[in-house]
């Protein structure tokens, strides 16, 4: 399943660029914090480009279906119930939490989104206290433990539209055990904080005020929103003394292949304009639907194709038509 989500990615996204990925420890308990913006696709990057096999920890109305929820066990993901998943299901996360300790105790990776919930914003949203509890419950249990806390920042190009690009940014980490020293209330105040700040630097953080006005003085600017660092200084010098080249663009010979390209998967396109599309009521997961479609609908709807250009033309046939739409496809979205 990995590898078959890998090859999705592939095809889905321009380039995924991965930097600093080796501060992921390899040997030690890990706890990876990144911010939330594109929906599954986000955890499905970590999944996939991360330097370890991790477990998630996924909101609970994932797994109300019986089934459902026992296949996304079986991907090692874990439930975390919040209030909206009614106050009677709250105490059921003590219970994750412990099963998320034991993991760390076994030298594990965990992977928990610390905002909380998912927004295209390009800004870091105040982070939730639930990651704390599990470092500080883990702590008191195994005091020698050395958990590591790992931010990260992910940076989409485009992420309502489709080519995409994006660049996870993976800072140092930081030793669990560093906030012994702290009354526990405390302790949980200063971690928020770090990681707060830390995760600002891995990606574009727009303050809360003026948002608008900054993102779109940002964008006539044609920022590069895969580099944080230099989009960050800019916002911060007032948009002084930067500047940001812009890279030329065939825009006519690229909405040519991408029209060929949807010529020749025109059915598995009418579905998710017609039917799929308009019914995502969030915009957050546009591209995660989009990205589904294009791992379900587009090789199953090639796969009927080919068989029938097999039976009424011949191997040698359907196979040329196969390297076409391939090429069509890699055209449209690497270049």
């Amino acid at each position: 399943m990995r590898a078959y989500l890998g090859l999705g990615l592939f095809f889905y996204f321009r380039r995924i660029h991965r930097i600093d990925l080796n501060n992921i420890p390899e040997d030690k308990p890990v706890l990876i914090l990144p911010n939330h913006q594109n929906a599954l696709l986000d955890a499905l990057i970590i999944a996939v480009k991360g330097k370890r096999i991790s477990y998630f920890l996924t909101r609970a109305s994932a797994f109300h279906s019986p089934l459902i929820g026992k296949i996304l066990k079986s991907y090692r993901m874990l439930p975390v119930y919040r209030i909206r998943d009614g106050i009677r299901t709250i105490k059921k996360n003590d219970e994750v939490f412990e099963a998320c300790s034991e993991l760390l105790n076994q030298r594990q990776s965990l992977v928990i989104f610390p905002e909380g919930n998912h927004n295209l914003k390009r800004t870091v949203r105040p982070l939730s206290k639930g990651f704390t509890r599990i470092i500080f419950d883990t702590l008191n249990k195994y005091p020698d433990l050395d958990v590591q806390l790992v931010p990260v920042g992910f940076n989409y190009k485009n992420p309502e539209g489709f080519v995409d690009e994006v660049s996870l940014h993976v800072g140092k980490p930081i030793k669990a055990k560093d906030y012994d020293s702290y009354e526990r209330n405390e302790a949980v105040l200063k971690l928020k904080a770090d990681i707060h700040q830390s995760m600002s630097k891995l990606t574009t953080h727009i303050p809360p005020h003026h948002y608008e006005d900054i993102l779109t003085k940002l964008k006539a600017q044609e920022v590069d929103f895969l580099n944080p660092k230099l989009v960050n200084a800019s916002i911060s010098n007032n948009f002084k003394n930067e500047i940001f080249e812009k890279r030329p663009q065939n825009t006519i010979l690229r909405q040519l292949f991408k029209g060929l390209l949807i010529l020749n998967l025109w059915l598995p396109y009418l579905i998710w304009k017609m039917w799929i599309e308009p019914k995502i009521k969030e915009v957050e997961f546009v591209s995660t639907f989009r990205f589904t479609v294009v791992i379900t609908l587009v090789p199953f709807y090639l796969l009927i194709l080919i068989v029938l250009l097999t039976g009424v033309f011949g191997w040698f046939t359907a196979t040329a038509y196969l390297l076409i739409v391939i090429i069509l496809a890699l055209i449209v979205v690497k270049y």
